[in-house]
């Protein structure tokens, strides 16, 4: 006779979206402490607590796989804008930008502005940084990386200019030691003034270290317009040279003269990950954020303004209107405006949903938390995707949408045990309704917790619900240390193995 197990908690009656990209299917799910112990049929398994979900989907948690809560993580860590979408785990210190390791006794310049306002606020040490996040940990699992400009910050007094080599042994030596400390990669924004100087040897110099330490790279590309092509170019050799997983950032075609080029720039990309692990990610939005710094063609239909520090007032309002207002040109505008950030309308929808549509595409928010009147995207990217894309426009079927958001992350990042319900994998897992979930964050009003995510947790305990926080915060700081070898052919065959 087979023995009765008693399990803290079964799910009933579930629509099981296991993140793998197969079907779905009705069964149950069976979670003690941290960890599932079975997923669709539990047998004689008992619980000390059941909830029937009535036919709502059962899915793992989702992958936010770019974002810039270095800080929020400390600052806020119930991280609600998150949770609330049902994102687990998020990908921090991207763009080239990071809150460690750097110290300076002057304003951090931008884009390092969108993570703090004051230098005080940065960390020393990337072990440091990591310490503080293990021992105040905040309601989801995050990886964070090691930022390229932080670098160069830290070790020069000028940015308009590559690197000496005897900075980039400096930048070389901090960036190895914080990768031992646990950092997970490096990232790069060559777009921004900070790094627009460093040539493509000095990241690759940089990159030969994440080799030789087994950590990925992302990059904000030097150009995500006319130069696109070039850009993509650049980051395959990048990849190739320092022999390194590379993701690639939001990608996109900005500006209306590059409008349509997805189709190119999709198809360099498809090439070249046939010979290289490459990785991409984007957002479902057809308007970009950023500091105001990095405003340089004035080719957006539209830009609304987010936070500027000598003028706040004009939080939430669109640029021409406050050009007007001011007596002053755009640019005019722009620099009475600096320090801020803006949200910028420079895509076309048809690229957009090229991009999300792109088997190798991971989701990925890119929300600024710091901003006053944030873009949308901070709080409804993924409930935007499932309800937008998923279920009115039928871009991809939910399945995929989900295995976008979980699987092929948890792959590319080497997210151990995450990313697929599968027994001994962690609890981290979404409840919602497929019916009803949507975005509620819009441009007006962009701080608007999603409809649909019914429950959300993360290593077996309940961050969100009906609505609400719970006050619990069982995340934890990944560290390099803790994760699988990278697996950048996770579509969508190969992705059980994880």
């Amino acid at each position: 006779m087979s023995q009765t197990k008693k399990v803290d908690l079964i799910l009933r009656n579930a629509r099981i979206i296991d993140g793998t990209g197969g079907p779905s299917q009705y069964g149950d799910v069976a979670i003690q402490d941290d960890r599932l112990l079975a997923v669709g049929e539990t047998g004689n398994i008992q619980a000390s607590r059941e909830l029937d979900v009535g036919g709502k989907v059962v899915c793992p948690g989702f992958v936010d796989s770019h974002t810039h809560d270095d800080r929020l993580l400390l600052s806020d860590p119930n991280m609600s804008c998150k949770v609330s979408q049902g994102v687990t785990t998020v990908v921090a210190g991207n763009c080239g930008i990071s809150l460690a390791p750097l110290q300076i006794d002057h304003r951090p310049p931008p884009p390092l502005d969108v993570l703090v306002k004051h230098q005080d606020q940065f960390f020393s040490g990337f072990g440091t940084y990591l310490q503080t996040l293990a021992e105040e940990p905040p309601s989801l699992n995050a990886l964070c990386q090691v930022g390229h400009t932080t670098l160069r910050a830290a070790v020069m007094d000028s940015y308009d200019r590559p690197a000496n080599a005897e900075e980039v042994s400096k930048m070389r030596k901090m960036l190895e030691d914080s990768l031992e400390a646990g950092a997970c990669g490096m990232s790069t924004g060559l777009f921004y003034a900070p790094a627009n100087a460093a040539p493509t040897s000095e990241v690759i110099e940089l990159a030969r270290a994440l080799h030789e330490h087994g950590a990925f790279h992302t990059t904000h590309m030097r150009d995500e317009g006319e130069g696109v092509a070039d850009s993509l170019r650049e980051t395959f050799t990048i990849g190739a040279e320092a022999e390194i997983p590379v993701v690639i950032s939001h990608h996109k075609c900005s500006g209306a003269p590059n409008h349509g080029r997805s189709l190119e720039t999709l198809a360099l990309i498809d090439k070249a990950r046939k010979v290289q692990a490459l990785g991409l990610d984007a957002y479902p939005y057809t308007a970009s954020s950023t500091v105001l710094s990095a405003y340089r063609n004035f080719e957006a239909k539209k830009v609304l303004i987010t936070w500027s520090e000598p003028m706040p007032e004009y939080a939430g309002r669109e640029l021409s209107e406050i050009a007007k207002e001011l007596g002053m040109s755009e640019k005019e505008a722009v620099e009475a405006l600096n320090p801020g950030g803006g949200i910028f309308f420079m895509m076309d929808e048809e690229d957009v949903q090229r991009i999300l549509a792109f088997p190798q595409t991971m989701i990925g928010s890119d929300g600024l938390p710091s901003d006053t009147h944030p873009h949308p995207r901070l709080w409804g990217t993924f409930p935007r995707v499932l309800g937008h894309y998923v279920r009115e426009v039928k871009l991809f079927s939910l399945e995929e949408a989900v295995r976008k958001m979980t699987s092929l992350p948890a792959a590319c990042f080497g997210l151990k045990e995450r990313g697929i319900l599968k027994p001994g994998n962690y609890a981290d897992l979404v409840i919602f309704d497929p019916d009803t979930i949507v975005d509620s964050a819009t441009f007006d009003d962009p701080v608007s917790p999603a409809q649909g995510i019914e429950q959300v947790m993360v290593n077996g305990r309940v961050v969100w619900k009906d609505g609400e926080h719970t006050g619990d915060r069982p995340g934890r700081a990944l560290r390099l240390q803790d994760l699988a070898p990278f697996r950048f052919d996770a579509y969508p065959e190969n992705v059980s193995s994880i």
